[in-house]
């Protein structure tokens, strides 16, 4: 017979019946550790001899299925088994795996044009570690194999394209095959695209990170970030133990918004794209638009690589108005409908002035070296009635 307990005992334990029946919806899963029935079975889970959780820390039944549904996705058609792992942001995606594979002394190949977080984290977290990195054009081939044969010590190739904000493509297999050759390490960003429209995996990417606050989510409603790594190995030897010293992890509430959002994104994925396109047809013939920058059209300088390698060519765009940086500021003050936030990939269309705004503590003369004028706005197209972002947008300009 089991022992009676108190009142306040039965207050503070959960009764041990067992859930007989599966829930159709993922479950929050909002404890911080987990219990064994016996020390053996503690023994074999801390081991890694049989499957458990043991901290939230570590992950957890709704962390863990949302990571393997995004590693699916990444690996979608790829005929790669994949490993994946969820973390507190994109930032924390990127920082956990690039400490989890790199050491003091290494170095990496960059883009210029690259998200300006992750800029940041190469120079003000990795570089006072001694882990250095070296920026380049990603489509000048020559000069990536010149840097990659003069400095041994670079020993990871980071790029994301479509690239944030001008949208240029690289070319994702040719990439693979010359860092491989100098046995470097291949990881894309592919925030922007997302696996709905190109999968890294599949052209020799070992590695993929997304901030999956954006797209993947949809939303704007949780904050987390994604690792999914081809060698399954090396994700539990060296990118896991990172995740879980550095205290990086998802948390079981995002997770669960995540996963929310992931049920709807080849379906909103297709309504961004086909917005993005005709909002970049009709700005292309604005007389107040100098230049608009959307892989989509033909004559974007990255149309032809991204047409080979992307299923569509996404909702993000830029474009850049005539007058500068007065234009772009009171282009921005006078929307009604869309939003004006440092954000993208949300349902509804998203709005930014680099120049005024995400790149406004970046020198002037690097801006223009990328392309990242006075004058571009960079708006991530939302799934509206095509004919309510135009409309604003004319209003605007």
């Amino acid at each position: 017979m089991e022992k009676q307990i108190g009142f306040g005992s039965l207050c503070v334990h959960d009764p041990k019946e067992q859930i007989h029946t599966q829930p159709h919806q993922l479950p929050i899963y909002a404890t911080s550790s987990f219990s064994f029935d016996s020390i053996e079975q503690g023994m074999d889970v801390f081991l890694g001899k049989q499957p458990g959780h043991i901290y939230s820390r570590f992950g957890n039944p709704t962390i863990d299925t949302v990571a393997e549904k995004i590693s699916r996705l990444e690996s979608f058609g790829t005929g790669f088994e994949a490993s994946g792992l969820l973390t507190s942001s994109g930032m924390a995606a990127i920082a956990t795996l690039l400490m989890g594979l790199l050491k003091p002394g290494d170095a990496i190949l960059t883009q210029g044009n690259l998200y300006g977080g992750t800029t940041a984290l190469f120079r003000d977290v990795l570089q006072p570690l001694n882990i250095h990195f070296q920026t380049a054009d990603l489509n000048q081939f020559d000069e990536l194999e010149a840097l990659l044969k003069k400095n041994a010590r670079i020993r990871l190739l980071y790029y994301e394209t479509p690239a944030n904000p001008t949208l240029d493509c690289y070319d994702m297999a040719a990439l693979a095959e010359l860092a491989h050759k100098y046995n470097c390490i291949v990881v894309a960003d592919n925030t922007f695209a997302t696996p709905y429209l190109q999968r890294p995996l599949e052209f020799g990417a070992d590695f993929v990170v997304h901030s999956t606050t954006k797209y993947l989510n949809g939303h704007g409603n949780s904050t987390a970030g994604a690792i999914v790594g081809k060698d399954k190995e090396q994700m539990r030897e060296a990118v896991l133990p990172k995740l879980k010293l550095l205290g990086a992890n998802c948390n079981s509430w995002d997770a669960w918004l995540l996963n929310n959002g992931l049920k709807t994104l080849e379906i909103r994925m297709e309504r961004h794209c086909r917005n993005a396109r005709q909002l970049a047809q009709w700005l292309e013939q604005h007389p107040r638009v100098e230049k608009v920058n959307y892989p989509g059209l033909p004559n974007h300088p990255s149309h032809e690589i991204a047409q080979r390698q992307m299923k569509d060519f996404g909702g993000m765009l830029s474009f850049e108005l005539k007058g500068g940086l007065e234009a772009g500021k009171q282009f921005m003050n006078r929307l009604q409908f869309c939003t004006l936030t440092p954000t993208l990939g949300d349902v509804d269309t998203l709005v930014l002035h680099p120049a005024s705004m995400s790149h406004i503590s970046v020198p002037r003369e690097v801006r223009l070296q990328y392309g990242i004028t006075d004058g571009l706005v960079r708006i991530s197209t939302g799934i509206e009635p095509i004919e309510d972002i135009i409309g604003d947008v004319e209003g605007a300009i």
